[in-house]
């Protein structure tokens, strides 16, 4: 690819998802469209870069930006913040919140592991108020992503990056090689298509969103619009979750650390 090739997927995955393409990343950038040009029928990544500029088809773009974004996940990374989540978050948000369901969202979900993460953990916890009851959202940009997610579906390289063994056991089922996730956990999920630079106000309130791993793949410029964004989707008692090596320090004034917490976060005006 041309250095103007790169400039224009640059603008592209910018303008609609706040994308960060870096100029030298070009071999990355090739192993992610090569797949999508054979998908659209391209004799190579070039030549669908060429029906990009001559017909700017808006179908093209967002599968072109889709395959952009970056899908790295696994099941319970960073086993510490599920560990944070077990023992201290879920079961204070299971005696604040008493007459409906504890809404919790991972707002970048890529291939689902981490929401199912999220599932397995409330599933296991032994700490919390009784009747306690969860609503587990996950979205993302990438409708290729939200399909496996919602299939349930993992390899045996997948369930054996951060999967303890009794979570395998207890909450999946072998099947043709694959991995099924159980269908109380898989059902307890809900799915959506998410442009986090979109108006969120539909999604409603949350007690807990995670935002781990997300933000160095977005364009610094956009940045603080994301934040403030989520953050008005919190409830009052509600924490946000970044990325335990994540600073928010000059992002955002919406959001405000708790002390002693990597990558947690409440709402300011809470």
């Amino acid at each position: 690819m041309t250095p103007e090739d790169m400039d224009l997927l640059a603008a592209l995955a910018r303008q609609r998802a706040g994308l960060r393409i870096e100029s030298d990343k070009a071999y990355l950038v090739e192993s992610r469209l090569n797949p999508l040009a054979r998908r659209e029928g391209f004799d190579s990544i070039e030549a669908m870069i060429t029906a990009l500029r001559a017909h700017r088809e808006d179908r093209l773009i967002w599968a072109v930006v889709e395959a952009l974004t970056l899908n790295e996940t696994a099941f319970f990374r960073d086993r510490e913040v599920f560990n944070q989540l077990r023992d201290e978050v879920l079961p204070t948000l299971s005696k604040l919140v008493r007459q409906r369901p504890i809404r919790i969202w991972s707002a970048a979900c890529s291939t689902g592991q981490e929401v199912y993460s999220l599932a397995m953990t409330a599933a296991d916890s032994v700490d919390l108020t009784p009747g306690a009851r969860f609503e587990f959202f996950g979205s993302d940009l990438s409708d290729r992503c939200l399909e496996k997610a919602q299939s349930g579906l993992y390899t045996q390289f997948e369930v054996q990056r951060g999967l303890p063994i009794r979570s395998l056991v207890k909450h999946f089922d072998n099947q043709d090689e694959m991995w099924a996730i159980s269908p109380r956990i898989r059902q307890a999920v809900r799915w959506r298509r998410i442009n986090l630079l979109a108006d969120l106000s539909s999604m409603g309130k949350f007690d807990v969103i995670l935002l781990r791993n997300v933000l160095p793949g977005l364009d610094p410029s956009v940045h603080g619009r994301v934040v403030e964004s989520l953050a008005a989707r919190l409830d009052d008692d509600g924490v946000l979750l970044v990325g335990s090596g994540e600073s928010l320090e000059g992002v955002s004034g919406a959001v405000r650390a708790i002390a002693g917490r990597a990558g947690l976060f409440t709402r300011a005006a809470a």
